[in-house]
């Protein structure tokens, strides 16, 4: 069974969103805007925060994709 080319595409581009934010933080920390600390808690918060998004958008489009109820029709 492999993965669906959509869940792939979408966990990649997650991906690519983290890796960008982390940089942008690392950037802040050696420009001198953020202190070490506050740099150290945004790490924490991109990270969560990126896993936190990609989990909910993956339920989102599993439930489209399978959804657990089907509609009955009248007869």
């Amino acid at each position: 069974m492999s993965i669906p080319a959509p869940v792939a595409t979408g966990t990649f581009l997650y991906l690519i969103m983290g890796v960008v934010l982390l940089a942008l933080v690392f950037a802040s920390r050696l420009t001198g805007r953020i202190s070490k600390d506050n740099a150290d808690i945004a790490n924490v918060v991109v990270i969560i925060s990126t896993i936190a998004t990609w989990l909910f958008w993956l339920c989102a489009w599993m439930h489209q994709w399978h959804p657990l109820i089907a509609p009955i029709y009248g007869e």
